[in-house]
C-alpha cells in the first residue's frame, strides 16, 4: 500500500450477515446472494464469506462477471441480464443460467442449449415479460426446446411502497397465471428490503439478497463489512484570507490547518462530498475545497498528525450519511470506491 489509501473489508462480517439473513429468511429453500458489480465494490473475495456464510446460489449482471466468479466456486450462477447469442454456449460449459426477458430474444436463442430463469416486468418497465399472452408463449417455445426452466422471478423496486409493492405481486400472480409455479424449481421475488419488510408468499421459495449483506439493514443486527481509509499526507498552515485548492472554492476565516489526503474523485470520493466529515481519532473534520483527482483537503487542528488514518468511509451510518449528502443512494456511495483503492482483506 504504497499511496496508503485503501479498503478495508471485514470478511469475518460477511459471513456473520449472510448466516443471521440466512437464518431470518430459513422458510425459503434458495438464498440468491447478487454478487454484481465486484460484490458491490468489495472485491469477489468477499465471495468466498457470502458462500460459506450459506448462499446457495449466486447472481450476477453480466456473462463477464459470471465467468470471473465462476473460477471461485461451483454454485450456478444466474445472470441478470441478457446476453449475446454468441455466448450462450459459453454460459452452458460454465454451468451458467441465463435470464429469459422477452419473447423475442427467446426466439433468437431457442436452438441452443442452456439453463433459464423468465423475468417478469410487475411495472418496474426494465426488462421482463409483462403479459400473460407473452409468456405462455415463451413457455411453450422453452417445453419444445433443449432449454432447461429452472427459475422464474420479478424484481420489487420500491418495497417502501406498501400499495406498489402489494400490486407488484398481483401484476406477478396475474401474468402467471396458467403456469403451475409450483412446478417451476426456483420462484424468487423478495430483494433485501421485501425479505425483512413482507411476509413470504407460499408460491416463493426463493430470495435475493444484495446490499443487506454488508449490513445495510436496520431490523436484523448485522456488522458493518468495510471501511475506506487514507493516511494524512500533508497538513498545510494555511493564512486567514488564504484560499485553498483549485479555483480557490475555500477562503480561510482564520489562521487554519489543512490537511492533505491521497484520495479524490479518481478514486470515487466525487466533488460533492465537499462539506462533509470524515473521521480521524475519532473526531469529525469537514472537507473544504474543491475535490482533487487524487486529493482532497480537511480542516483539521493540532491534534492531527502526517501520518494518522482518516476514515473516508467509516461504516455503514456513515456511508448512510455521505448518501444524503451528495443526494444518492448507499448503494452508489459503495459501488464509485474506484478499482485503484487496493482492497485489503480481514478476518
Amino acid at each position: 500500500m504504497i499511496r496508503q489509501t485503501y479498503l478495508e473489508v471485514y470478511l469475518k462480517n460477511i459471513e456473520y450477515n449472510v448466516k443471521n439473513i440466512i437464518e431470518y429468511a430459513k422458510d425459503y429453500s434458495y438464498h440468491i446472494a447478487v454478487v454484481k458489480a465486484n460484490c458491490y465494490a468489495l472485491g469477489i473475495k468477499a465471495i468466498k464469506s457470502i458462500v460459506k456464510g450459506g448462499a446457495n446460489y449466486l447472481a450476477v449482471s453480466s456473462l463477464e462477471e459470471a465467468l470471473k466468479v465462476r473460477k471461485l466456486t461451483n454454485l450456478d450462477i444466474l445472470v441478470l441480464e441478457p446476453i449475446n447469442i454468441k455466448y450462450t454456449d459459453i454460459a452452458f460449459k460454465n454451468n451458467i443460467t441465463l435470464t429469459i426477458s422477452s419473447l423475442d430474444y427467446l426466439k433468437t436463442i431457442k436452438d441452443r442449449k442452456f439453463k433459464c430463469h423468465i423475468k417478469i416486468d410487475s411495472n418496474m418497465n426494465r426488462l421482463g415479460i409483462n403479459n400473460t399472452k407473452e409468456l405462455d408463449e415463451v413457455v411453450k417455445i422453452i417445453n419444445e426446446s433443449n432449454i432447461e426452466l429452472e427459475g422464474i422471478y420479478t424484481h420489487i423496486y420500491k418495497a417502501s411502497d406498501v400499495n406498489i409493492t402489494e400490486e407488484q405481486f398481483r401484476k406477478f400472480e396475474e401474468i402467471t397465471k396458467n403456469i403451475d409455479l409450483s412446478k417451476i424449481k426456483i420462484v424468487h421475488i423478495p430483494n433485501s428490503d421485501t425479505l425483512v419488510n413482507y411476509k413470504k408468499r407460499d408460491y416463493v421459495n426463493g430470495h435475493r439478497m444484495g446490499i443487506i449483506m454488508y449490513g445495510f439493514n436496520n431490523k436484523l443486527k448485522l456488522k458493518n463489512t468495510f471501511s475506506v481509509i487514507s493516511k494524512v499526507l500533508n497538513i498545510k498552515e494555511v493564512k486567514k484570507g488564504q484560499t485553498v485548492g483549485y479555483d480557490g472554492a475555500y477562503t480561510a476565516n482564520k489562521d487554519e490547518l489543512i490537511a492533505i489526503l491521497p484520495i479524490g474523485y479518481a478514486d470515487g470520493i466525487t466533488r460533492n462530498n465537499t462539506g462533509r466529515y470524515v473521521y480521524i481519532k475519532g473526531k469529525k473534520y469537514k472537507i473544504v475545497g474543491n475535490i482533487c483527482m487524487d486529493m482532497l483537503f480537511i480542516l483539521v487542528d493540532k491534534n492531527v498528525k502526517v501520518g494518522d488514518i482518516a476514515y473516508v468511509i467509516k461504516n455503514i451510518e456513515h456511508t448512510n450519511e455521505i448518501a444524503r449528502h451528495i443526494n444518492t443512494i448507499n448503494y452508489e456511495v459503495m459501488c464509485n470506491i474506484g478499482s485503484r483503492v487496493e482492497r485489503v482483506y480481514k478476518d
